[in-house]
Protein backbone atom coordinates (compact mmCIF):
# COMPACT_ATOMS: atom_id res chain seq x y z
CA UNK A 1 0.00 0.00 0.00
CA UNK A 2 1.03 3.42 -0.77
CA UNK A 3 -0.28 6.74 0.99
CA UNK A 4 -1.23 9.76 -0.83
CA UNK A 5 -2.12 13.09 0.33
CA UNK A 6 -4.82 14.84 -1.16
CA UNK A 7 -4.46 18.39 -1.42
CA UNK A 8 -7.80 20.92 -2.63
CA UNK A 9 -8.27 24.50 -3.63
CA UNK A 10 -11.61 25.85 -4.31
CA UNK A 11 -12.81 25.73 -8.07
CA UNK A 12 -9.57 23.64 -8.80
CA UNK A 13 -9.08 20.00 -9.25
CA UNK A 14 -7.81 18.07 -6.42
CA UNK A 15 -3.96 17.00 -6.13
CA UNK A 16 -2.28 13.67 -5.08
CA UNK A 17 1.10 13.45 -3.98
CA UNK A 18 2.62 10.35 -2.98
CA UNK A 19 4.14 10.08 0.26
CA UNK A 20 7.85 8.83 0.81
CA UNK A 21 10.70 8.88 -1.55
CA UNK A 22 10.57 10.32 -4.80
CA UNK A 23 12.98 8.97 -7.42
CA UNK A 24 12.44 11.42 -9.71
CA UNK A 25 13.64 14.27 -7.17
CA UNK A 26 16.78 12.25 -6.39
CA UNK A 27 17.55 12.17 -10.67
CA UNK A 28 16.25 15.35 -11.69
CA UNK A 29 16.53 17.09 -8.32
CA UNK A 30 15.65 21.00 -9.07
CA UNK A 31 14.01 20.33 -12.50
CA UNK A 32 11.26 17.82 -10.48
CA UNK A 33 10.98 20.08 -8.39
CA UNK A 34 10.02 23.24 -11.10
CA UNK A 35 8.21 20.44 -13.05
CA UNK A 36 5.97 20.40 -9.66
CA UNK A 37 5.41 23.60 -9.62
CA UNK A 38 8.29 24.46 -6.08
CA UNK A 39 9.48 27.34 -7.52
CA UNK A 40 11.12 28.17 -3.96
CA UNK A 41 12.95 24.80 -3.50
CA UNK A 42 13.21 24.49 -7.14
CA UNK A 43 15.73 27.12 -6.92
CA UNK A 44 17.09 27.22 -3.29
CA UNK A 45 18.22 24.13 -4.66
CA UNK A 46 19.47 24.87 -7.61
CA UNK A 47 21.47 27.55 -5.93
CA UNK A 48 22.98 25.10 -3.63
CA UNK A 49 24.22 22.91 -6.28
CA UNK A 50 25.82 25.72 -8.44
CA UNK A 51 27.58 26.46 -4.62
CA UNK A 52 28.58 23.21 -4.36
CA UNK A 53 30.35 23.13 -7.15
CA UNK A 54 32.08 26.47 -7.57
CA UNK A 55 33.47 26.84 -4.23
CA UNK A 56 33.80 23.34 -2.89
CA UNK A 57 36.81 20.79 -3.93
CA UNK A 58 36.39 18.02 -6.00
CA UNK A 59 36.20 15.24 -3.93
CA UNK A 60 34.08 16.82 -1.65
CA UNK A 61 31.90 18.37 -3.89
CA UNK A 62 30.77 15.19 -5.48
CA UNK A 63 29.86 13.69 -1.81
CA UNK A 64 27.87 16.54 -1.09
CA UNK A 65 26.06 16.83 -3.92
CA UNK A 66 24.63 13.25 -3.93
CA UNK A 67 23.69 14.00 -0.20
CA UNK A 68 21.96 16.82 -1.41
CA UNK A 69 20.50 14.31 -4.10
CA UNK A 70 19.54 12.47 -1.41
CA UNK A 71 17.69 14.64 0.46
CA UNK A 72 15.72 16.05 -2.21
CA UNK A 73 14.44 12.22 -2.89
CA UNK A 74 14.04 11.81 0.55
CA UNK A 75 11.79 15.26 0.65
CA UNK A 76 10.46 16.41 -2.27
CA UNK A 77 7.13 15.43 -2.32
CA UNK A 78 6.93 16.93 1.14
CA UNK A 79 8.47 20.34 -0.61
CA UNK A 80 5.37 19.18 -3.28
CA UNK A 81 2.91 19.43 -0.33
CA UNK A 82 4.75 22.55 0.96
CA UNK A 83 4.28 24.36 -2.80
CA UNK A 84 0.94 23.34 -2.91
CA UNK A 85 -0.01 24.68 0.43
CA UNK A 86 1.90 28.43 -0.62
CA UNK A 87 -0.38 28.35 -3.41
CA UNK A 88 -3.77 27.99 -1.42
CA UNK A 89 -4.51 23.98 -1.32
CA UNK A 90 -5.40 22.88 1.86
CA UNK A 91 -4.76 18.90 2.98
CA UNK A 92 -7.94 17.38 2.65
CA UNK A 93 -7.02 13.71 3.34
CA UNK A 94 -4.36 11.07 3.45
CA UNK A 95 -5.39 8.59 1.70
CA UNK A 96 -3.92 4.28 1.17
CA UNK A 97 -4.11 2.58 -1.50
CA UNK A 98 -2.20 0.28 -4.09
CA UNK A 99 -1.86 2.94 -6.40
CA UNK A 100 -3.06 6.76 -7.92
CA UNK A 101 -6.49 5.12 -9.82
CA UNK A 102 -7.32 3.75 -6.29
CA UNK A 103 -6.45 6.51 -4.40
CA UNK A 104 -8.90 8.59 -6.55
CA UNK A 105 -11.41 6.33 -6.48
CA UNK A 106 -11.28 6.53 -2.75
CA UNK A 107 -11.30 9.60 -2.65
CA UNK A 108 -14.16 10.68 -4.59
CA UNK A 109 -15.94 7.49 -2.70
CA UNK A 110 -15.45 9.87 0.64
CA UNK A 111 -16.39 12.92 -1.30
CA UNK A 112 -18.70 12.52 -4.09
CA UNK A 113 -18.91 16.12 -4.42
CA UNK A 114 -15.56 16.25 -6.10
CA UNK A 115 -16.84 13.95 -8.68
CA UNK A 116 -17.39 16.89 -10.95
CA UNK A 117 -13.90 17.83 -10.66
CA UNK A 118 -11.68 15.20 -11.69
CA UNK A 119 -10.46 14.65 -14.83
CA UNK A 120 -8.56 11.21 -15.47
CA UNK A 121 -5.05 11.74 -16.65
CA UNK A 122 -4.47 10.01 -20.26
CA UNK A 123 -1.19 7.95 -20.08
Amino acid sequence: MKLYSAHLKADAEPVLVPEGFSCGALIFGPLWLAVHRAWVAAGLSFAAFVFIVMLVPEPAATILSAGLAIILGLIGNDLRSAALEHRGYTLLHVLAARGRDEAWMRLIASRPDLKARYRPEVT
